[in-house]
């Protein structure tokens, strides 16, 4: 058996492995987009097309919906791919919604096209629970089956283990941090023989969720303050959610229920004053939606709030922006206004989405704040900002320039990848160490960083791949 690695084995975008089991068979797991500087200098149908060959590939297992884990799946069906897709069941409900508006951004917007290629996800869909093996492959010669278990990054998001000619392959994909809000955190798989992680926070350790929840509330205080808007780049799916819960926290007013009517907001010494958080971002708010239906794959705590009668993902100052038009209008009353809110809108690093329209409105003044919860890749006007920010520099942003004035700050503790501890501590759980550790999705200096820190805590016979 061997691994090749078609996306995120020198970068953390275009997640692609590819196990080969033998001459005739192999597995895929995830087919994402390249992003920011590694989407290359061409076209960037041309950086997505499928150029090895899938003559083998008898399957494609995805470990999670976000973009860059499956947005080449249009790509892959183009170049012939007719296997089926493998997911967790709640990844089997999210899965259409990126992969319409991936469809929709990189291929075509024709409803016929579009209702033809999601008929054709679904025909091809195979949702498993978590923790149970399946059968691929069962023949007299060749023995291959599969196990999803929770990896606590987003909903739905798994790690893999494969079991193929006595030998145990683990696939991180990405792992998420144990105090993500929602989620149970992800336990360590028995063994692995051989382990592809993920390194994206490698060489650091996050905030803990206290000190962010402080940082957080400190930012909308200085909004209240400077009666300015709190811009927070979000993905659509996992961050957005895991935002709307703390800051339900925060703000503790819950939606009315059974059509009472709206109530008063309050506050106790607690809470920030009530402010309007706005998401303006069809995609989440659809992602959001589904994450309340799959209540019940959320933690024990989430599940405690909802015995409480309480709604984390929906409280009465919580404001939707779905048309293009009624985002413009937010976008100016917002820049012109003087009145504090938060907003939460795509792109996650601002190089696409709704979030651009208010980085050109806002940047320049200085009493607003951008507030960056996830990772930037290198090369997207997110990092610049991130950057040359608090530099008083400037940023590029279709195509013209401008000035950052407004305030630019980074929670690291909101990431939802775990951090160098969280990585350290996943390989640790093992009742034994793996022979071999395939370090992926991550700069390399994130990955030299974790190497260093596992040969520590792995045994010496245990072998690296940067």
């Amino acid at each position: 058996m061997n691994i090749q690695h078609h996306g995120a084995r020198n970068g953390v975008t275009g997640s692609c492995h590819q196990l080969h089991i033998d001459d005739n068979s192999s597995l895929l797991i995830d087919c994402g987009l390249f992003q920011g500087s590694e989407a290359g200098n061409g076209s960037s149908s041309d950086r997505h097309a499928i150029e090895f060959d899938i003559s083998t590939v008898r399957a494609l297992i995805v470990t999670h919906v976000h973009i860059d884990h499956v947005g080449r799946i249009p790509w892959l069906l183009a170049a012939g791919f007719d296997g089926p897709i493998i997911c967790s069941r709640p990844s089997a409900k999210l899965l259409p919604l990126v992969l319409e508006d991936a469809f929709k951004l990189g291929i075509s917007r024709d409803r016929t096209l579009v209702e033809q290629y999601l008929n054709k996800i679904a025909e091809r869909t195979v949702a498993l629970p978590y923790n149970e093996w399946f059968t691929l492959i069962d023949t007299p010669v060749q023995m291959t089956r599969i196990r999803l278990q929770r990896a606590g990054h987003i909903l739905g998001s798994a790690y893999v283990e494969i079991d193929a000619n006595d030998t145990r392959i683990v696939f991180s994909g990405d792992l998420g941090a144990p105090h993500t809000p929602i989620l149970p955190a992800p336990q360590s798989p028995e063994r692995a023989d051989v382990l592809v992680l993920e390194s994206t926070y490698g060489d650091r350790n996050h905030e803990d969720r206290a000190t962010r929840k402080q940082r957080l509330k400190a930012a909308i205080d200085r909004a209240l303050n400077n009666n300015g808007t709190v811009l927070i780049p979000a993905f659509s799916i996992g961050r957005t959610q895991e935002l709307l819960y703390e800051l339900h926290d925060l703000l503790g007013h819950d939606a009315p229920v059974g059509g009472a009517p709206p109530r008063r907001p309050t506050q106790t010494p607690q809470q920030t004053p009530a402010i309007p958080v706005i998401l303006d971002s069809p995609l989440a708010s659809k992602f959001t939606a589904a994450y309340r239906e799959l209540k019940p794959y959320w933690d024990d705590e989430a599940q405690n709030l909802l015995a409480q009668g309480k709604a984390p993902l929906a409280f009465d100052n919580l404001l939707t922006v779905d048309s293009h038009d009624e985002h413009l209008k937010m976008v100016h009353h917002l820049a012109t206004s003087g009145r504090p809110a938060i907003v939460i809108a795509g792109s996650g690093m601002c190089n696409a989405g709704r979030i651009v329209n208010y980085l050109k409105a806002m940047l320049g003044d200085e009493r607003h704040d951008v507030l960056f919860v996830g990772y930037q890749a290198e090369g997207t006007p997110g990092r610049d900002i991130q950057q040359y920010g608090p530099q008083g520099g400037w940023v590029e942003l279709d195509g013209e320039r401008y000035p950052i004035r407004a305030g630019v700050e980074t929670i690291g503790g909101y990431s939802a990848h775990a951090d160098q501890q969280g990585l350290v501590a996943f390989v640790q759980g093992m009742k034994q160490p793996p022979n071999e550790i395939r370090l992926v999705h991550g700069d390399q200096g994130a990955k030299q960083a974790l190497k260093e820190r596992l040969q520590d805590v792995c045994s010496a016979g245990t072998e690296f791949q940067l």
